[in-house]
């Protein structure tokens, strides 16, 4: 063994190629456009038990419902659902958070959602739905 050090510095370089090759690519998000966004009230048997923050207070059921317009030519899984929700007099009906839903399936083109929200029932409505917009992955995610 004249050289120890080149054998292992092949060796390594072999490997590292190699796992190239199998490992998989990460990712990226990609961003989903929402539009003709509007809510109603869930049906009477989605409703039934609807709590808020995993206590037994009184809580209104409603489902967030538009299009989304998915422009990647791919399915866009697990796809978190951001923006603001206000009740009739400006106040926030999901204090301190963002990402307020999630569509689990997006196919290419445009196609309709909805998800549901539980929202306080002290908090009076109409409610304001602003700025939602979607990002989810083109790959299925593990959990």
């Amino acid at each position: 063994m004249r050289f120890p050090a080149l054998k292992l510095f092949l060796v390594s370089c072999l490997v590292i190629m190699l796992s190239w090759g199998i490992t998989p690519s990460a990712e990226a998000l990609t961003q989903i456009k929402l539009t003709d966004i509007s809510y109603k009230d869930c049906p009477p048997e989605m409703a039934a038990g609807s709590v808020t923050s995993g206590t037994t207070m009184a809580a209104n059921c409603f489902l967030i419902t538009g299009k989304a317009n998915n422009t990647s030519g791919k399915y866009v899984y697990n796809a978190d659902v951001f923006g603001r929700i206000y009740d009739a007099n400006g106040n926030s009906v999901m204090e301190n958070r963002n990402r307020i839903g999630l569509i689990e399936e997006i196919p290419p083109g445009v196609s309709d959602f909805e998800f549901r929200i539980s929202v306080a029932a002290s908090q009076p409505t109409p409610l304001q739905l602003e700025q939602l917009k979607a990002a989810g992955f083109t790959g299925k995610v593990r959990r």
